[in-house]
């Protein structure tokens, strides 16, 4: 039985291509910034979002946390979306080892926060207030069914954010799929913002790492922050080259997993027992909850475990499917018939 898992597009595999040139990869000290690789990667990050220079780091949380941590002293503040992965997601890091106060404000289901609701989180110069000094924004926003935030609504945060002085950070860790969704250059969502972040090792394919990117002031200071986080890696063109790969072939393949996302959607939309709602499928996150009294999240997961499916509960009833590199057609239509028969039996 071939298992399918569609918990994460994170534990998709590195490519023939891509362990054929961590192997042949050129490498040096990075902390001496003499890897002749990660350089290589770097410069091509930028370059892919439109901004002066990129850090590499380990993942998607370590480029949230070193940017938080460049843009904010101890004592200040970030806004950002109470559905965000920054506050969900990554183990309170900006406030545990930033000392960064997290302003939640709530987001709608499209990803997005009013404009009224971010300007009102931004404080006046009072001695009993923390400094605001950050936005941080998603694309794609992943608990909001990977909804991907427009470049007019980006821009218009950043009006927003310069209108009071502040910085504006996305996480931008599937800001490709968001840009494939769209039908734009990924350098559209990121030019409004001071600092981006996005991930090799999700929607494309590479084992490790992850990308900072933004001025090359902020980047140099990003360096130290990294080094302060215990991110400084020697030899580290290894990983470079699996990461140079996923730039120049495995963006361009993005729609698949968005075509494969909706013939998932699709066919859980067509199964008794279950909930979705096709219109907020946009790129390669599928979110759906179960409808019926006969069967609960936990034996649902369970069942399609034993299936040979793997799925992530992420509540009581609502599950998350994400599809990635190494999921086809024939996969979705087996999960699918998977979770039809075990929701066939509980009807019984």
């Amino acid at each position: 039985m071939k298992e399918i898992d569609l918990r994460s597009d994170t534990v998709t595999l590195p490519t023939p291509a891509m362990r054929e040139a961590m192997y042949r990869a050129e490498v040096g000290d990075d902390v001496f910034e003499e890897d002749p690789t990660v350089k290589r990667l770097e410069e091509m990050a930028a370059a892919r979002i439109g901004k002066e220079a990129a850090l590499l780091v380990s993942s998607g949380t370590m480029a949230n946390l070193t940017c938080t941590l460049t843009h904010c002293a101890r004592g200040e503040e970030a806004v950002l979306g109470d559905q965000s992965h920054i506050f969900l997601n990554e183990a309170g890091g900006m406030s545990a080892l930033g000392g960064i106060h997290p302003h939640l404000v709530p987001n709608q289901p499209d990803g997005t926060i009013k404009p009224h609701d971010l300007e009102s989180a931004i404080r006046g110069d009072n001695v009993h207030f923390p400094r605001t000094r950050l936005i941080c924004l998603e694309n794609t926003h992943n608990r909001c069914d990977g909804s991907a935030l427009t470049p007019d609504y980006c821009d218009a945060v950043a009006e927003l954010a310069r209108k009071h002085g502040l910085k504006v950070h996305i996480d931008g860790a599937r800001i490709f799929n968001a840009a494939a969704a769209l039908g734009i250059d990924a350098k559209d969502l990121a030019r409004c913002a001071d600092s981006v972040s996005f991930c090799l090792s999700k929607g494309l394919s590479a084992p490790v790492g992850s990308l900072v990117c933004g001025t090359r002031e902020f980047v140099a200071e990003a360096r130290r922050n990294r080094k302060l986080l215990g991110g400084g890696m020697r030899q580290a063109g290894i990983i470079a080259a699996a990461g140079i790969e996923a730039l120049e072939r495995m963006i361009d393949r993005l729609p698949e997993d968005h075509c494969n996302a909706r013939r998932l959607a699709e066919g859980i939309d067509r199964i008794e027992g279950l909930a979705i709602d096709l219109s907020r499928i946009q790129t390669n996150i599928v979110y759906f909850r179960v409808a019926s009294d006969r069967i609960t999240g936990e034996q649902l997961l369970k069942r399609l475990g034993e299936k040979g499916v793997k799925t992530l509960l992420t509540g009581p009833n609502t599950f998350r499917m994400v599809t990635h590199y190494g999921i086809g057609e024939t996969d979705i239509d087996s999960a699918l018939a998977a979770i039809r028969e075990v929701m066939e039996q509980t009807a019984a």
